[in-house]
């Protein structure tokens, strides 16, 4: 990533996102970098940011957002700024998935790939010959996932699906991948949302 792409406001995917964060202060001097990390970014975090983009800058300062779990509250309280940022305000989202945020954030910035240490997570299960054991194995090995990793596993479930596997998903099973997003945001337990998909390509193959 150039040094151009980091003076103007973008998403920036990485699992590292302390070490961007201390990348981007040392890249952007000497201009000012206000930093935003957070382990969950909520609400009063955004009400928090929004307050800092409007305190007039006569040069251009740098906002720095950072999180591995951000509310959908959150992020669209964040999209007026975002669309119409005050003068001199350039915005940087670190993000350690794509999936984390809401396309009407992402359609706001462009996202770049960043320094990451970004660990695929390889999973050794075929989806397409899946039965019960294997799933209450996998959910019994992966009992203590936090919500950030459950999201890791449902992006690596998807591709394992359909790119490793190459399996037509049925409309209830892309439901499923779309609903298991959604739970996590609304806190359920990680293990119940890779349960809901699991299960329904047991249920697939038995059913074929």
């Amino acid at each position: 990533m150039s040094l151009h792409d980091s003076l103007k406001g973008h998403i920036l995917i990485s699992s590292d996102i302390e070490a961007e964060f201390e990348r981007l202060s040392q890249e952007l001097k000497p201009f000012r970098v206000v930093r935003f990390i957070e382990e969950d970014f909520k609400i009063e975090h955004a009400k928090a940011v929004v307050a800092e983009s409007y305190i007039s800058e006569s040069q251009t300062k740098y906002i720095i957002i950072g999180s591995s779990s951000f509310t959908n509250v959150a992020q669209n309280s964040l999209l007026k700024v975002l669309e119409e940022p005050p003068t001199n305000i350039e915005f940087i989202i670190i993000s350690p998935t794509k999936s984390n945020l809401l396309p009407t954030v992402r359609s706001r910035l462009p996202i770049l790939k960043g320094e990451t240490t970004h660990n695929v997570v390889s999973l050794e299960i075929n989806l397409a010959r899946l039965d019960y054991e294997e799933v209450f194995s996998f959910l019994k090995e992966h009992a203590r996932i936090k919500k950030s990793e459950a999201k890791t596993f449902i992006e690596a479930l998807y591709h394992r699906a359909t790119v490793v596997d190459m399996l037509i998903l049925s409309t209830q099973q892309l439901d499923n991948f779309d609903k298991a997003y959604r739970l996590l945001e609304l806190n359920s337990r990680p293990q119940s949302v890779l349960a809901l998909i699991l299960m329904s390509f047991v249920g697939d193959k038995n059913a074929g």
